[in-house]
C-alpha cells in the first residue's frame, strides 16, 4: 500500500472516530476540543478559570456533558439584521409621544 493510501485511510478513519463522538453523552478533554473545535490548550484554561461547564470526579481527569457543553456553545446568540430591524421597528412604533420612554 502507498503512503496516499494510508494518509486517505487514515483520514477516514479520523473522520469516523470524530463522528462517534456525536454519540457520547460524557466526553474526554480530546473529545470535547474535537466536538467544539477549540485547540485542547484553550479548552484546558477554559476549565481551569471556569469559563466552560465540565466535571472531575477523581480530581484529575476532566469529562464534560455533550448536551451541557453544545448549550455552552450556543450562548450569546447574535441577532440577525432581520431581528434587530424588527426590533427597532417595534420600539419606534410604541416609543409614546413626546420623545419620553
Amino acid at each position: 500500500m502507498s503512503l496516499p493510501e494510508l494518509d486517505q485511510i487514515n483520514n477516514r478513519l479520523e473522520r469516523i472516530e470524530n463522528l462517534l463522538v456525536l454519540n457520547k453523552n460524557v466526553l474526554t478533554m480530546r473529545e470535547a476540543a474535537i466536538l467544539t473545535g477549540i485547540s485542547l490548550s484553550h479548552l484546558y484554561k477554559l476549565t481551569c478559570t471556569g469559563g466552560v461547564p465540565c466535571y472531575k470526579p477523581t480530581g484529575k481527569a476532566i469529562y464534560f456533558n455533550r448536551e451541557e457543553l453544545e448549550a455552552w456553545l450556543q450562548r450569546g446568540r447574535k441577532a440577525t439584521t432581520e431581528e434587530v430591524e424588527t426590533a427597532a421597528a417595534t420600539h419606534v412604533t410604541l416609543k409614546p409621544a413626546g420623545g419620553r420612554s
